[in-house]
């Protein structure tokens, strides 16, 4: 199905820096890892590719881990330096976090496109809902629970990012605010335990698509591209900033609100692909 004439390459390349600079641009608006919004840019771009359905989102899900791995690598380490990292949340967490991503890249081997497509569509919404509706006073309670079902919580972050392609950062802020951390806190923490998610689930997603490589596009390694990981990666962290810059000229309300809505507007997108 797939050649590999130059020109159609230099095509696909210049579809994916593309998609780079505008993951990148929203990224640094909304202030997120960038899974979120890598998945529906990727998914565009492989659509372009004539990727086939039955491969597609997988595909996406696993080069979005990829290219968010080294970024949230430097992520973490930056936020160590300041010491708001809470680590013993990101131990407790971390061996539930890799067993979930073992879960979903066990699952990615087998499942067809739409289940990931509807994982996509659900955890999008739960977060866009939370975005657009929740308040400040909104808590399950003044701390986490100190009881070994809370790496219940890490099971369950680890499961939906290898579900989604997002990184889980999104969730592990949204549940640790909900247990009364402060917002860096929280961002911080997210960043530890964001890191085996990216890593363990680039690993996973390329076992996963090994026994499916032949319905793969070129420079494929299993679910993961090696085009859209090379160009994408670099790409969006160069276009990132510059979205940074119109944020600080943006209310927290009004980004919350924008980014809610894309969110929304992703979902809406994927719902669609499941009907037609």
């Amino acid at each position: 199905m797939f050649g590999v004439p130059i020109g159609e390459l230099a095509l696909i390349a210049g579809a994916i820096v593309a998609g780079g600079v505008i993951a990148g641009l929203l990224a640094g608006v909304f202030g997120v890892g960038g899974g979120v919004i890598a998945v529906p840019v990727l998914y565009e771009v492989f659509r372009i590719m004539d990727v086939p359905d039955a491969v597609h989102m997988q595909l996406c899900i696993g080069t979005s881990l990829a290219i968010m791995a080294p970024t949230n690598i430097r992520s973490y380490l930056t936020h160590r330096k300041t010491g708001a990292v809470l680590t013993d949340v990101v131990r407790q967490w971390t061996p539930a976090v890799v067993v979930g991503i073992a879960m979903g890249s066990l699952i990615a081997t087998v499942a067809p496109s739409p289940v990931f497509k509807i994982a996509f569509v659900v955890i999008a919404a739960i977060i866009a809902g939370k975005l657009l509706f929740a308040q400040e006073r909104w808590q399950l309670g003044d701390d986490l629970p100190k009881s070994p079902f809370a790496r219940l919580y890490g099971l369950a972050v680890g499961l939906m990012a290898s579900l989604t392609g997002v990184s889980g950062g999104s969730l592990c802020t949204m549940v640790l605010t909900l247990y009364g951390k402060p917002i860096h806190q929280a961002v911080a923490t997210s960043a530890g335990i964001v890191v085996p998610i990216t890593l363990a689930g680039t690993v996973g997603y390329v076992l996963a698509g090994l026994p499916h490589q032949a319905q793969l596009p070129p420079l494929s390694i299993g679910f993961v591209s090696l085009i859209g990981f090379a160009l994408m990666a670099p790409v969006s962290s160069l276009a990132a900033p510059y979205g940074a810059k119109l944020a600080h000229a943006i209310s927290k309300r009004t980004l919350e609100i924008a980014f809610g809505l894309f969110l929304l507007t992703a979902s809406l997108r994927f719902l669609v692909s499941l009907i037609w």
